[in-house]
């Protein structure tokens, strides 16, 4: 089984496969009588709140809140476009922190969540501007991956291994020095309109670098979502503290927000090509 790509999973044992829960002793004056026994067992199965510990529906909930209120945030910025500049910056801050945070803290997640959706809001508009039609291509192409994946993930049809896991994180680390070194070259190298997305311009026997480098890019956001629900799952399975699902949800949205910068850039060369 693969381990953890994110460094604030990685430290949590419950997120580990098989670290299954400790068990817990039997008091056996607390078993009573045949019909006491059957109505615990035909009554209502304890959720996340009696429990306290990390669900699939508490994960969810926890998920759909921070993309509500990224959408707030987008709906913002895509007035005031200006703002995506600084809630570039801090949700980078924020996105390493709460990455090397050994406990989630739920309000800097959200807080988070809030900073990337000025940040999309803002490019969003920018790019639907300049290429009309792009955002909605995206968004469709983000959640159509992640609809696949998960329905994939959840018929055992995709997992995790560790061999793969490595070679992800390699493709990663190359990935990331990529786009430094691109958006270092936009910034100061002053490139031409020819070249607006800088080495993603260039064609490489006839076809732009950055298609070729987005389909890459899209290829390892897929496999990125597998590495979310595995970790969610062994949190589950595990029965990790409640809070954990704050974990969970902030990993697919790391993972989804890359996905849709990356179909959004993807979208937009098909459309200037």
């Amino acid at each position: 089984m693969a381990s953890s790509n994110n460094p604030a999973l990685r430290r949590i044992p419950a997120f580990r496969a098989g670290a299954g829960a400790a068990p817990q002793p039997v008091d056996p004056t607390t078993v009573g009588s045949a019909p006491d026994l059957e109505a615990l067992f035909q009554g209502r199965s304890a959720g996340s709140a009696e429990t306290g510990r990390m669900t699939y529906e508490d994960t969810v909930v926890k998920t759909v809140i921070l993309f509500a209120v990224l959408l707030a945030g987008a709906a913002v910025s895509w007035f005031v476009p200006a703002l995506a500049v600084g809630g570039a910056i801090v949700g980078l801050v924020l996105g390493l922190v709460n990455s090397f945070k050994r406990r989630p803290s739920p309000a800097l997640i959200v807080i988070y969540a809030a900073a990337q959706g000025v940040f999309l809001g803002g490019i969003s508009r920018f790019f639907e501007l300049v290429y009309p039609g792009v955002v909605i291509q995206a968004i469709i192409a983000t959640f159509g991956v992640f609809g696949v994946m998960l329905a994939l993930f959840a018929n055992g049809k995709v997992r995790a291994s560790s061999r793969l896991t490595k070679i992800f994180m390699g493709a990663m680390i190359g990935y990331l020095v990529y786009s430094l070194v691109n958006v270092g070259l936009m910034v100061f190298g002053g490139v031409s309109s020819s070249l607006a997305f800088g080495l993603n311009s260039v064609t490489f026997m006839g076809i732009p670098l950055g298609l070729i480098v987005g389909v890459f890019a899209v290829l390892m956001g897929a496999y990125s979502l597998v590495l979310d629900f595995e970790f969610i799952k062994n949190g589950v399975n595990n029965r990790a503290p409640r809070v954990y699902g704050w974990s969970g949800a902030f990993g697919l949205m790391v993972t989804l927000i890359w996905l849709y910068v990356e179909f959004l850039r993807l979208f937009a060369i098909l459309q200037r090509n």
